[in-house]
């Protein structure tokens, strides 16, 4: 583990390479798994305040599925809040666009900037985070629907969390991952 402030940063995270390629694997981690999206409370509050711009970027089944179930839910296993599922288990917010799964959530904020891009738990993938009393664990999340964006990393040089650098700085802010960065090059050089 590398450590950064109060983040374990696995090595695999610095070691494996990532780079998402959606025309590949056509956005299907907005369907696989076993439950939505996790969220967090002030996730919860954000998509709420600005569920009348994002219904607006929503499919119908999204539509009848968010009448009918909401857009949150508490995940049965962990008991995490997590986006509702459609009965097709895509995630509520998933809408399809030219052949490619997208979030309704990123496309109403690019439209009205509300601050959102979308749940952190989907802009951080590959990595998970857990937290055990003050420490945050950063892993990666092998799957094998990203066998894609594996070797697309590899071929552009991209590890994981170059490639997460934007979710990475959003999550724990730009000081954070500079000095994620001079960790990287310390565990690097040892």
């Amino acid at each position: 583990m590398i450590k950064v402030d109060n983040c374990l940063v696995s090595e695999d995270v610095v070691e494996k390479a990532f780079a998402c390629n959606v025309s590949a694997c056509k956005g299907v981690c907005c369907i696989e798994g076993d439950a939505g999206a996790p969220l967090d409370d002030g996730e919860l509050e954000i998509i709420e305040t600005n569920l009348e711009k994002i219904v607006s970027e929503m499919d119908t089944t999204g539509l009848e599925t968010l009448e009918k179930d909401g857009f949150a839910e508490r995940d049965p296993f962990d008991q995490m809040m997590v986006t509702t599922c459609k009965p097709n288990k895509e995630c509520v917010f998933v809408v399809k666009k030219d052949g490619i799964l997208n979030c309704a959530v990123e496309i109403a904020n690019k439209k009205h900037d509300f601050g959102f891009q979308k749940p952190i738990s989907c802009h951080l993938y590959p990595i998970r985070i857990d937290k055990y009393n003050e420490y945050y664990a950063l892993n990666y999340h092998r799957w094998s629907i990203c066998v894609d964006a594996c070797t697309k990393g590899a071929e552009d040089g991209i590890k994981v969390y170059e490639f997460a650098k934007p979710a990475l700085e959003r999550a724990f802010g730009m000081e954070w991952y500079k000095n994620l960065e001079i960790a990287v090059k310390e565990y690097l050089n040892r």
